[in-house]
């Protein structure tokens, strides 16, 4: 059996993965990095830090089998594949997987932490992986884009920025009413079982902010604080902010559906592991009006992980074996 292991530093989360040649998952280990409960997050130097001492605990949860049959590795070195787009954390995962490959004599493949998400969103999904195209929604604590996706060779994707936020991220958004509720950090989970049954309610709905060149959480966050000081029930705050997150995702896809006529949009990122939000846009965009087709990352890959980096490693190796044959 051959191996392939994937490593990921991102913000809040230290992950470590490994799957077999037919992308099976065959380890998935994970540590997120500890907030103080009424902080919205972490320094880069914090995080940084706490990756460094999380790491060798999940290298000793792997069992040891698993490193001698690894054959290539892979490791998120940047948040998305731009120039300039760069963040400390992913130091710390770097550093370790270049430390193993030249250790073993094995490949190393670096990638981004979006592309990581795309591809652990493909799990299981083949018909996907095989479409020239697709539309996709990374919507996280660090990322609120909408992409346009093409598979120019397997592992290998180009990514075309469509849209993004203009401020806060949706994760933020998310995170960052929760604390002022006194949620814990993140918030995400939290703030959808206290959506329940009032997440339909119009009464309690925030504006969308959307213009030609992109999208807005900064006023939503402003407003849902506002509702709060005026009395609204936290229920109604929770359900108004997943329901700008949601109305703001179903009419970018709307344009982007009618403007590149791509029906496949695929949804990662922590904010996609939203039942409410997934149901609403499934409800508003897979009708024949519409015919949108969701691909909805499966939710235990949908936050933070290294499965898709490992996943990367995989296809690439293999590719490139493949070239090589012929």
């Amino acid at each position: 059996m051959k191996v392939f292991l994937g490593i990921d530093t991102s913000a809040y989360t230290t992950s470590l993965a490994a799957v077999d040649e037919n992308l099976q998952i065959l380890a998935d280990e994970r540590m997120l990095l500890k907030v103080e409960k009424g902080k919205r997050g972490l320094r880069q130097s914090e995080a940084l830090f706490l990756h460094i001492k999380n790491l060798p605990h999940l290298v000793a949860r792997l069992e040891p089998v698993l490193f001698k049959q690894t054959c290539a590795l892979a490791v998120s070195t940047q948040p998305r594949n731009q120039e300039n787009s760069y963040m400390p954390v992913f130091l710390a995962g770097s550093s370790l997987a270049e430390s193993l490959a030249d250790f073993a004599q094995i490949p190393i493949y670096k990638v981004s932490h979006q592309e990581g998400h795309i591809m652990a969103g493909l799990q299981g999904k083949a018909e996907l992986l095989a479409q020239p195209k697709f539309l996709a929604v990374h919507f996280s604590g660090g990322t609120s884009d909408i992409l346009l996706v093409e598979n120019s060779q397997p592992g290998c994707f180009s990514v075309l920025s469509l849209s993004s936020s203009q401020d806060i991220h949706a994760g933020q958004l998310v995170d960052r009413v929760g604390v002022a509720m006194g949620l814990p950090f993140p918030a995400g989970t939290a703030l959808e079982q206290l959506a329940g049954h009032t997440f339909n309610n119009k009464e309690a709905a925030i504006p969308v902010a959307i213009n030609e060149t992109g999208f807005s959480f900064s006023g939503a966050e402003t407003r849902a604080l506002q509702m709060l000081k005026a009395g609204s029930s936290q229920e109604q705050v929770a359900a108004a902010v997943l329901g700008v997150i949601a109305k703001t995702l179903e009419k970018m896809l709307r344009r982007y559906i009618e403007e590149f006529m791509i029906k496949d949009v695929l949804l990662a990122g922590g904010v996609m592991a939203n039942n409410l939000i997934a149901q609403r846009l499934r409800n508003r965009l897979e009708h024949p009006a519409v015919g949108a087709r969701l691909h909805f990352a499966p939710p235990g890959l949908s936050t933070d992980n290294a499965v898709g980096t490992a996943m990367l490693a995989a296809v690439r190796y293999c590719y490139n074996d493949a070239e090589k044959a012929n």
